[in-house]
């Protein structure tokens, strides 16, 4: 059933509103699917906290247009797209797109916006091989800590020489 122009004109405004909030988008082609892998696609998205819309490709184009984003042109996607918002990081969009497309067929990746400009599927998933943000953040802290445990070892190696010493010290009195 064909929506009505109410309903278009809705689509559009989360697409916008989904699209400025965006820290990144993945454009893929989600055709194919079974409803039961749409679903867990859509779950996993969720996870992550990334919004999943359907939409066709002229209401994203519009939507594109009130965003203020150019340089994308979703007619040329072959099939269905599906917009993926990434929201609390640029890469966990296509994290999740990347990941369900190695295990299902059926999933495109058409290209994806990051800072306001389209990248192609090919950095989509250069994006996706990144370290996530906690393992950034505990990568830092380990290489922040790695100096001070070197220096702990090594007044503690200094303490452990002398503790030595004394020990064969000690043995050759007591002979």
């Amino acid at each position: 059933m064909p929506k009505s122009k109410q309903q278009k004109q809705e689509t559009v405004a989360s697409l916008t509103s989904g699209l400025k909030q965006a820290k990144a988008v993945v454009f893929a082609n989600f055709q194919g699917l079974t409803v039961a892998q749409t679903e867990e696609l859509r779950k996993h998205s969720h996870k992550e906290n990334v919004d999943v819309l359907a939409a066709k490709k002229t209401l994203v184009k519009r939507a594109l247009e009130e965003a203020g984003i150019g340089g994308v042109d979703p007619s040329t996607f072959q099939g269905g797209v599906a917009t993926f918002l990434g929201k609390s990081d640029e890469i966990s969009a296509a994290k999740v797109v990347n990941t369900f497309a190695k295990t299902h067929e059926a999933v495109k990746i058409f290209g994806g916006i990051l800072e306001g400009k389209f990248i192609d599927a090919l950095m989509v998933k250069s994006l996706a091989a990144l370290p996530g943000r906690q393992e950034l953040l505990s990568q830092m802290v380990g290489s922040m800590n790695a100096p001070i445990a070197g220096f702990v070892n090594v007044c503690a190696g200094t303490i452990r020489g002398l503790m030595n010493v004394l020990n064969a010290y000690k043995d050759k009195k007591a002979i």
